[in-house]
Parts: C-alpha cells; structure tokens; sequence
C-alpha cells in the first residue's frame, strides 16, 4: 500500500486539485484508492460533489468506525473527508506529550493493506496534523506553481522534511509536480527550467494551465468527468502513469 502525501507548505499551487485528480485518474485504472482530506477547508469533497456526515476528525477520535467515516465517492475512490472538526484535532494533537506526530498513524492502522494508494491532500503551514501526514506517509509530490515565490517555498520545505526525515528515513519527496505551466509565459520554462536542474528525474511533466481545472470542482466533478478532452486531464493521466510506474 503506498502512501502518497500532495504536500507543499505554501498554499494556491493546486495541492487539492492534484490530490483529486491523481486519485480519480488511479481509480478508473483500476486501483483501490484512498483519499483522505486533511485540511480544515474539505474542498476535496466538494470537488467531488459528495456531501460526508463523518470524516478523518470523527475516525481520530474514536467517534466513527473506518466503515462509518470512509464514502466511496467513485467506483473503486473512496474519501475520508476534511472539514472544520480537524482544527480540534490539531489541538488535541499539541496537547499530546508524547506520540502526537503519529496520531493519524495510529487511527490509519485498521485500514492497512486494504487499498492500492493512500493520498493524503495536505493544508498549507506546518500545523501539527501536517506533521502528523509526514509521519505517516512515505512518498510526498510537491506541487509548484511557476512562480519564483514558490520556489523558496520548495525549498524552504524541503528543509523542514529534512528535519522530519531524522525520525522518518524512508520518507521522501519523490516528485515535483510543475503547476499552472503557461508556455505563452517567458517565466514559466524558466522557471520549469530551474526545476529540472535542480531536482532532475524527480520533476514531473508539467500540469498546463487550464481554466477546466478551475471549473471542474464547482460542478462536483474530477476532470475526467467535467472535460475529458482537455489539457488538464490529458496531463493528469501523465502524472497518474508516472506514479503507477513509480516513478520512471
């Protein structure tokens, strides 16, 4: 079972829509998926169109079973919903004094072995249940958007995954992901540019800028559904063949 965490701590470069479409695109391949909305907002489950009476805060606390928490929001796409409950969670989680970065660890147990992928759509900032998604996932894809603001940002974070990775060495950013890639834009190859020079195999074909990836959620639909003859979903399926092939 991988564990992939759509992990970046600056926020607007497309970490949820990347968590939404890596995870539809893997279901219809045929893959067990979970995805598992760890942000306060819960925008992945209305970029799904599905409305979740429990979620990840209910399954930490003991309040819902897997079963009573989890929705099969598509065939073979199954959610553990964000929401506002999550911010408990983080006090909660900071009150602990000793194992509180593997809380999330410790609830996500009984689910072991019973999917393909674990994505886990990460909030910006370093609060404690960012923490804890670090503790728990092995593989991280870093999504960044063409912009040079953002490039610190990667490797601000990639220091503070440095500092986790003391108590955590199989945990890795595996993949950059290239957001909102305008090739129109003088700033975007140079900054794609600087990526791969940086980062080499490890960055991803870009996602393209697309106005069908904005639109998408408010419909309550993945790409695939909303408009599967445009970029977007064209380069999102490159990204779900990279992470089926691990990488190559």
């Amino acid at each position: 079972m991988r564990k992939i965490a759509v992990s970046l701590s600056k926020g607007g470069v497309g970490k949820t829509t990347t968590a939404v479409n890596l995870s539809a695109g893997l279901a219809r391949e045929g893959s067990r998926v979970l995805l598992i909305d760890t942000d306060t907002q819960g925008q992945a489950s209305r970029a799904l169109g599905v409305q979740a009476g429990a979620g990840l805060a209910d399954l930490i606390t003991g309040k819902a079973s897997p079963d009573q928490a989890i929705l099969e929001a598509r065939p073979q796409l199954f959610l553990l919903a964000g929401g506002r409950a999550l911010t408990g969670i983080s006090r909660e989680i900071a009150r602990t004094e000793i194992g509180g970065e593997r809380l999330l660890s410790k609830s996500l147990r009984p689910l072991e072995g019973q999917y393909d992928y674990v994505i886990l759509d990460s909030a910006p900032g370093r609060d404690s249940l960012s923490v804890n998604v670090l503790f728990y996932a092995s593989e991280i894809l870093s999504p960044v958007s063409m912009e040079i603001l953002t490039l610190t940002g990667l490797l601000d974070f990639q220091r503070y995954v440095s500092d986790i990775q003391e108590y955590r060495e199989d945990l890795e950013i595996k993949y950059i992901l290239p957001t909102f890639y305008d090739k129109r834009v003088k700033k975007s190859e140079e900054i794609l540019q600087m990526l791969k020079s940086h980062y080499g195999e490890k960055v991803c074909s870009p996602i393209r800028y697309s106005v069908r990836l904005s639109e998408a959620p408010g419909y309550g639909q993945d790409i695939y559904e909303y408009a599967p003859q445009s970029t977007g979903a064209e380069d999102y399926k490159s990204l779900v063949e990279r992470i089926k092939n691990n990488g190559r």
